[in-house]
């Protein structure tokens, strides 16, 4: 047998120019596995993740696209789960009845509908496809998994400890350019992430989490060293990104955490945004001026590259971000109800960039990519109706959350959801500026933490009848 797949292997390379014969024996694990438990290959997926490579990185002339393996995994578990579901298992009307999921299915109506409207509806329903691949297996199924919460820290271990391979690949390579190279941290993360941007967001998604770990009570001291040593890994790549707007949604989450941990109202919170809004709008002339007046660009001195994100007059980065939001802008005004349709942005924005906001950056064509926003790219996309539905969920999934930590009584639960609100808020605010929830290394944690926020929920209010209802009994 290794024989033949030696000999099977040579042949590839030599007529076939391919090195896709060496998944051979990783498909056959696959395939045993899947006989077996497909919630198993839930965890290798978790697990595959940050290792991922996308297939015509693997194949140049591949006729479409696609990360290897895990996005063939997940097609796998998906069919697994509708034959399951053919047989009559279901995974409990409490989370597909759960606020958060009906929000779910508002986004997701609203997406087959647009896609129905689409002006490439091919693109669409193949980007429809991708999203509810990643919401069923990563939502759904892992919402029931999560129902004994104790696989929950394993989630956040199987990824954790596959990104450390990437962030000493990455770090190896800055290194030959010097680490304080900012040009040099765009690329160094290839091919398993496309650029600097998803790595820094992705990275920024588990600091929360092992940042409690490091201070949790219930982790025994043997492990402690470890869990440091991870944290402080992640940290120093995060610095290596070079990726702005990580930086500041790792800060945010600071400050959710400090509105949390001293329990304002809500009612004070909002008093305090109508009144930052109000004093924006105010000096929204003085305030631009002062922004037009910074020149600092995109450099390797960490002080002056944190100080562009607002250079918006030079910073060909920013100034084409701009480009970008004014363009998703402009097709939602051109079709405000149905959008263009999930997925076709890419293909259609080219004409609406105008050229006095053109940048050095920009292309002819438009095969620059994507909004650079989930929130304008569902606007031009979806119109207002889908961009309302995906910010019905972000809504949905805080307030779940919060009220979830609030009614814990448990150290460890109260942690778990704690880190989980806080990792999305990094993912959040990010998503104002980037948007990568179409690609496993964001779509996997993005509704993985969803449903870890989901499956403590509903552990806490039966934990809390559980009580109230013994506490009646001995009353009684």
């Amino acid at each position: 047998m290794s024989l033949a797949f030696v000999l099977l292997n040579a042949w590839l390379v030599l007529k076939v120019d391919t090195l896709l014969g060496v998944v051979i024996p990783f498909a056959v694990v696959v395939i045993i596995t899947a006989i077996f438990s497909y919630e198993k290959l839930i965890w290798l997926v978790v697990f595959l993740t940050p290792l991922s490579i996308q297939l015509r990185r693997l194949v140049y002339e591949a006729p479409f696209d696609m990360h290897v393996p895990t996005e063939i995994i997940m097609g796998g578990i998906l069919i697994l789960f509708f034959l399951s579901f053919v047989r009559g298992n279901r995974i409990g009307k409490k989370i597909t009845q759960h606020p958060v999921s009906l929000a779910i299915y508002v986004y997701l109506g609203w997406m087959f509908i647009t896609s129905v409207t689409s002006t490439l509806p091919v693109v669409s329903f193949k980007h429809l496809l991708v999203h509810a691949m990643y919401i069923i297996v990563f939502y759904f199924l892992m919402s029931y998994i999560l129902k004994k919460h104790e696989k929950i820290e394993r989630f956040i271990w199987l990824y954790s400890i596959a990104f450390v391979p990437v962030i000493i690949y990455a770090v190896v390579r800055h290194s030959a350019y010097g680490l304080y190279d900012d040009n040099a941290a765009h690329w160094v993360m290839v091919p398993f992430f496309n650029d600097h941007t998803s790595y820094g967001a992705a990275l920024a998604m588990f600091i929360p989490f092992l940042l409690a770990f490091a201070f949790a009570g219930w982790i025994p001291k043997k492990y402690k060293f470890w869990i440091w040593m991870l944290l402080l890994t992640f940290i120093f790549a995060e610095i290596l990104s070079f990726t702005r707007a990580a930086w500041l949604s790792l800060f945010a989450a600071a400050i959710v955490w400090g509105i949390i941990k001293l329990k304002i109202k809500f009612k004070t919170l909002m008093i305090i945004g109508l009144s930052m809004l109000f004093i924006v709008f105010a000096f929204q002339d003085h305030i631009l001026n002062r922004l037009e007046q910074n020149s600092t660009d995109s450099s390797s001195d960490l002080m002056e590259h944190f100080s562009s994100m607002t250079n918006i007059t030079t910073d060909a980065s920013n100034l084409e971000r701009i480009n970008r939001w004014q363009c998703a802008i402009a097709m939602f005004k051109e079709k405000p109800v149905f959008g263009w349709g999930p997925g076709t942005y890419a293909m259609h924005y080219a004409p609406f960039q105008i050229t006095e906001q053109r940048t050095i950056i920009s292309t002819n064509s438009g095969d620059g990519g994507n909004a650079h926003s989930d929130y304008l790219g569902a606007l031009s996309e979806m119109g207002l109706l889908g961009m309302l539905a995906y910010l019905s969920i972000i809504i949905m999934v805080l307030y779940t959350g919060i009220n979830a930590y609030t009614r814990a009584n448990s150290e460890r639960i109260k942690t778990l959801l704690l880190a989980s609100v806080l990792a999305l808020i990094t993912y959040y605010l990010h998503g104002f500026l980037n948007n990568f929830l179409d690609t496993d290394k964001i779509g996997v944690p993005f509704w993985g933490f969803t449903a870890i926020i989901v499956a403590l929920d509903l552990y806490t209010r039966s934990d809390a009848n559980a009580k109230e209802i013994h506490s009646t009994a001995e009353n009684e």
